[in-house]
Parts: C-alpha cells; structure tokens; sequence
C-alpha cells in the first residue's frame, strides 16, 4: 500500500490520530503530542516538519495539525498490525497481556507487510 515509513514517523502519525479522535473536526497540537509522547516540543515540531514535507499532516507552524488521508491510513494501518500481533501474542500463544507485551508489539508492529496483517488476522479469527 504504502512504501516503507520510518518507524519514528509512523509513531508520531499513530499519536496524531489517536489524539484526533478525542477532538471534535481531528485538530490536534504541538503541546498534545508532546504531551503524551513525553517529548520536548521542539522535537514534535522538528518531526511536524518532516512529516507536512511527505504529505502527512496538514500543519502551519504554531496552529494546529491534521492527518491527511494518506497520514491517516498509515497511522490505521500501524494501529491495525499492533491490534492483530497483541491479538495473536494474548490469544495464540497465550502471553500474559502486560507493559512488556504492548513494548514488543509497539516495536514489531513497524516491521509488518500488509500481507503478514492480513494472515495474522485471518489466522486469529
């Protein structure tokens, strides 16, 4: 679907669109993601460049950001690859659901081809 992301970038895009879909039209701010990826500002709006660059956000410096389309179908798809490996970890193998689990799934989730989503979703249910 899409070409390789950094897994940094897909983290910042996931963050977005989990604080947009607390907020009413998708808006989201610097402070926001800094907030809870516990990071200095000035590195979110360092990455905010890069990722309006790519095509990611709709962003202007000192307002607030939206997910493009494609920004927010990569954020989806790295929360789907997460959703189905912690599935697959709980219900498969029968790992214990705790911090060190989410961490593993966290780092794997980058590293999945849609191919290996839709298997691992096929297989779990």
């Amino acid at each position: 679907m899409f070409e390789k992301m950094n897994a940094s970038y897909e983290n910042y895009l996931k963050t977005i669109y989990l604080i947009s879909k607390q907020r009413k039209g998708g808006w989201v701010f610097n402070s926001e993601i800094s907030e809870f990826l516990k990071i200095k500002p000035s590195s979110v709006t360092n990455m905010l460049y890069k990722l309006r660059e790519l095509k990611l956000i709709n962003w202007e410096p000192r307002k607030s950001l939206r997910l493009t389309s494609k920004g927010k179908l990569i954020a989806q798809q790295t929360i789907e690859n997460y959703n189905c490996l912690r599935k697959f970890f709980i219900k498969i193998l029968k790992l214990k659901d705790d911090s060190r689990l989410k961490q593993m799934c966290c780092e794997i989730e980058h590293h999945l081809t849609p191919e290996v989503t839709e298997a691992l979703r096929y297989f779990i249910f």
